[in-house]
């Protein structure tokens, strides 16, 4: 946030409902929506979006369901639609249910940071993963009963925005999939791997990550 600000930007940052300081709604909600909202409130028409992991799905939608408010993405390490987990992944996710379900939420949160980040990250950034995650982790097991994501239909193609696909050798497998096939169906799309990167290289080393963000909003 500071890089980009820094080098004249307007940088803004919103949790999505599950993260952060913004708990689950009581009701059925619209994540892209919400975040459209928030575009909405601040008075900005079109802006460039940047989505890690499962934000980088909520980017992909707005991207698709808004498109001409969108000028370009930046998609690290992206979820996308419709994917199919690798037996990696599979793993993972009934480990990590099989802890909660345990009510071992600490455990759950190591399990993730030893997953998803890096061989380049410090001690500090793994520090702040852990709590992030253990947060999160916190806010989804209190969600409300009523909570539900709503599930409107969107398709990539009829997103116009070009499109920054970062992934890293060293996450799992899927995600450089991932960026791979993103980049051969978005418009003006270009795939960076990063040798040094995990799941999170935007905290693993920041830098790098944000030169790469700044060289695509230069380019608008």
């Amino acid at each position: 946030m500071a890089a980009l600000a820094a080098a004249g930007f307007r940088a803004v940052r919103c949790d999505l409902p599950g993260y952060g300081d913004s708990p689950y709604p009581d009701e059925l909600f619209d994540t892209a929506e919400l975040v459209v909202g928030v575009l909405d409130d601040l008075g900005i028409e079109t802006a460039a979006v940047v989505g890690s992991s499962g934000g980088g799905l909520v980017a992909l939608e707005i991207a698709a369901r808004w498109p001409q408010r969108v000028s370009s993405l930046a998609l690290l390490c992206t979820a996308a639609p419709g994917m199919s987990p690798s037996p990696a992944l599979h793993e993972l996710w009934e480990r990590e249910e099989a802890l909660l379900e345990a009510g071992d939420v600490a455990a759950a949160t190591d399990l993730n940071v030893a997953t998803w980040v890096g061989p380049r990250a410090g001690s500090e950034a793994r520090a702040l993963v852990r709590q992030m995650q253990r947060h999160a982790f916190e806010v989804q097991l209190a969600a409300p009963p009523n909570a539900a994501k709503a599930s409107p239909q969107w398709d990539l193609a009829t997103i116009t925005a070009p499109a920054l696909l970062v992934s890293g050798a060293h996450d799992l497998p899927d995600f450089a999939a991932i960026a791979a096939a993103l980049t051969s169906v978005l418009p003006a799309a270009r795939h960076v791997s990063l040798d040094w990167a995990g799941h999170l290289p935007n905290l693993e080393d920041p830098a790098p990550v944000n030169e790469l963000l700044l060289d695509l909003l230069r380019r608008e």
